[in-house]
């Protein structure tokens, strides 16, 4: 076994599990790595490692949230000591509201997928991508107001407003770069959706994308792994899992008292990097 292998999967986690939550490009920064932390694995095999490990990022998602999203509870009766099984309707809900929100990336994501890699996924989409909505939050951010936003709870948000979030997720399938989280988030912005509320909602967005594409690349790569394999793409998955765990935690605290400036200079200062490492 490898050390050095499984110190590059450590860290390919690591960043995974940060960039994937914050409005700064996990693909971006996955390019950018990849240059300087190859692993010594096959390019189908690295293909589908880089998607599997986000299985990690979105397991920190549904241990954290796992009260908001599971739409089944149980309550305590104190005089039989008997529970009665129950179904969360609003949570019941908000389920059918991301199912609505994953259409146009599901869609469109699952027919054209193959071309949009062949025509956008190179260093120069990625770093305009970077610096465009990079440029976009900070003119969101210079006039938005979190007090003046008009929908403050997941049970406000509307299905055609869920379903406009979802064709801004789309803008991120097809242009690598652009960030889901990023893009998510400047969409709910821009139809008056509080920053908590924003930010939440493109956490519980993730799950079925996530999934859906981590099961679409490993049926792609079959499931005959290598002992060295199996064991690059657990650390990868697990380190994912607990720096996403730390940073969501991170992310919904800053956001209580910040805007999304600081990750907008971010980005445009990335995309710089991108397009001047790559010339």
């Amino acid at each position: 076994m490898k050390v050095i292998e499984i110190i590059k999967a450590f860290i390919f986690g690591i960043v995974e599990g940060i960039t994937e939550w914050l409005p700064i490009s996990s693909t971006g920064h996955m390019i950018l790595i990849n240059e300087f932390v190859k692993l010594d694995v096959s390019k189908k095999f690295y293909s589908m490692f880089e998607v599997v490990i986000q299985l990690g990022a979105i397991m920190a998602v549904v241990v954290l949230f796992w009260n908001d999203i599971f739409p089944i509870g149980q309550t305590n009766n104190n005089i039989s000591a008997k529970s009665q099984v129950y179904i969360k309707k609003d949570v019941l809900i908000l389920w059918f509201k991301i199912l609505v929100a994953c259409i146009p990336a599901g869609v469109i994501g699952i027919i054209f997928n193959e071309k949009f890699e062949d025509l956008f996924y190179n260093y120069q989409t990625v770093a305009f991508a970077l610096i465009v909505f990079g440029v976009a939050f900070l003119v969101i951010e210079s006039n938005y107001k979190d007090k003046s936003a008009r929908i403050n709870s997941m049970s406000e948000l509307t299905f055609d407003i869920v379903f406009t979030i979802g064709i801004f997720q789309l803008i991120a399938a097809i242009f690598p770069g652009t960030s889901r989280s990023g893009a998510t988030i400047v969409g709910a912005l821009l139809l008056g959706v509080s920053r908590k509320v924003a930010a939440e909602f493109t956490f519980f967005l993730a799950i079925p994308v996530m999934f859906g594409a981590s099961l679409l690349k490993i049926l792609q790569f079959g499931l005959l792994f290598s002992t060295f394999e199996f064991t690059i793409l657990l650390v990868g998955m697990v380190t994912a899992f607990v720096s996403s765990m730390l940073i969501i935690k991170f992310l919904m605290a800053y956001i209580k008292k910040h805007d999304f400036k600081i990750f907008g200079w971010y980005r445009i200062t990335l995309g710089i990097i991108v397009l001047m490492y790559f010339m």
